[in-house]
């Protein structure tokens, strides 16, 4: 049988299963997943697969759905395979999260069969085919969508199989019909309802017209494409790993890097902090990369290039600023870090080998130090005396020259008595509190955030 074939070939060529493994089908009661039941079943005892399988009734279809439900029961009962099965009220859901009814409904059963899977410590098999990857290349091409989005649907994703991948669904029918197996056909799909049934019923059927073996050709390209991205995104990892510093990630290397590879850089840029962005936000950016600037990616989240640097930002509020007094405690909490007072030997401090430069630097003449004083973040006006320069500048100016991040100058943590700032946070002492020779009581300051 051709199907029986090909995905035995695709499960040994993409290494999907291991002898021993646990396998949870997602299984609707349609013909591809079905197909997919019977076929993992065929080889379960030649791989020594312990199977089971998932079915998600979404409350969409009525008695329909129903009917959808009780199938699965059946076909499990036949297989000898246990079946887990979510109600859930999809279109509720949708509303509430403000979803499509398609996007809510496909996080629904993946969240299941993830729950499910982690459960058993088994691998997630869905019914993907061929054509469903065809399918889903033209829904990316129609919403514009990068280089990324020609890859498909991939074969292997973390722990979800898709054996039928490489199978068309005519194929499927074929071996339904060969294999005398039953299977239920969900309505919905039989109207263009949906943006993918419109793809599905009106635009695969033209481009078969022109290239009957459509679907087959898809399948090559991404396979091609999934090697290229695979490239990629491997060269733009290794190019991120050498601008990488704790101020973001450099911009002359990003500007040296190939079109196609920076692009895939933002892209993992945004991901490790948790922003999926769209084409057009990707672009944005390559654009702020050379000339500077700031991209809103999402609500209150920018990527920012300034300074040599481009860093990904939350939008900071000065009303969430605090402050707290200088009283001689030992511990003080404040925005999310723990500062730490701690009173320093005087002889020792003066023997210069047994103290660092941040020692020096973050140590203070506490006589000096007014009851008033509090700590704080900055606010304008604010003035510093530096340290052995003994020059006198805004905080504002310093941070500047400093090059501190823009974002991260509201989060710093000073040590005031009304505008003339005592101790900065990763600067030190100002002269007028530093410790010198006459100096009897002596503070050391540290500063470590609670983040």
């Amino acid at each position: 049988m051709l199907l029986y074939n090909k995905a035995y070939d695709t499960v040994r060529k993409y290494k999907m299963l291991s002898y021993g493994e646990s396998v949870v089908v997602g299984l609707s009661g349609g013909a591809d997943s079905c197909a997919l039941l019977d076929f993992l079943v065929s080889i379960r005892d030649e791989l020594g697969l312990k199977i089971s399988a998932c079915h998600i009734n979404h409350q969409l279809r009525g008695a329909e759905a129903d009917r959808d439900e009780h199938f699965a029961e059946s076909v499990c009962e036949r297989y000898g395979v246990k079946l887990y099965i979510l109600h859930a009220d999809v279109k509720g859901e949708a509303v509430r999260q403000k979803k499509s009814t398609e996007q809510c409904g496909r996080d629904i059963r993946y969240a299941f069969f993830k729950k499910t899977a982690d459960k058993l410590s088994a691998k997630i098999a869905t019914a993907h085919t061929a054509s469903d990857n065809a399918e889903t290349v033209l829904f990316n091409l129609a919403r514009g969508s990068g280089a990324g989005g020609l890859c498909g649907i991939p074969p292997v994703r973390d722990n979800i199989i898709r054996p039928l991948i490489e199978c068309t669904r005519s194929e499927i029918e074929d071996y339904c019909r060969e294999r005398n197996l039953e299977y239920v056909t969900d309505s919905t799909n039989l109207t263009d309802e949906y943006t993918r049934n419109k793809i599905r019923l009106g635009v695969i059927p033209k481009l078969k017209a022109i290239n009957p073996s459509f679907e087959n050709t898809v399948s090559g390209m991404t396979e091609r494409m999934i090697q290229i991205m695979d490239f990629i995104n491997k060269s733009a990892e290794n190019m991120l790993e050498g601008a990488y510093t704790e101020k973001g990630y450099k911009i002359s290397v990003l500007q040296e890097a190939d079109e196609a590879v920076l692009s895939q850089a933002i892209m993992i840029i945004c991901k490790k902090n948790n922003v999926s962005p769209e084409a057009k936000h990707i672009e944005l950016i390559k654009k702020i990369v050379y000339n500077s600037g700031a991209v809103e990616i999402k609500q209150d989240v920018f990527a920012v290039s300034k300074q040599g640097f481009l860093r990904i930002v939350l939008k900071c509020d000065d009303a969430d600023s605090q402050e707290a007094e200088w009283n001689g405690q030992e511990n003080i909490s404040i925005n999310n870090k723990n500062i730490s007072l701690c009173k320093v030997n005087k002889e020792k401090f003066y023997d210069s080998k047994k103290i660092d430069k941040r020692m020096f630097d973050n140590s203070l003449d506490c006589d000096t130090i007014p009851l008033t004083a509090v700590f704080r973040t900055r606010r304008a006006g604010d003035t510093f005396t530096l340290l052995r320069r003994k020059v006198t500048k805004s905080v504002k100016k310093l941070f500047s020259e400093l090059k501190i991040p823009q974002e991260q100058r509201d989060k710093i943590i000073l040590l005031a008595d009304g505008c003339e700032i005592l101790w900065i946070e990763g600067v030190g002492a100002s002269e007028k509190n530093s410790v010198k020779k006459s100096t009897e009581n002596i503070v050391f300051i540290s500063c470590i955030s609670d983040e």
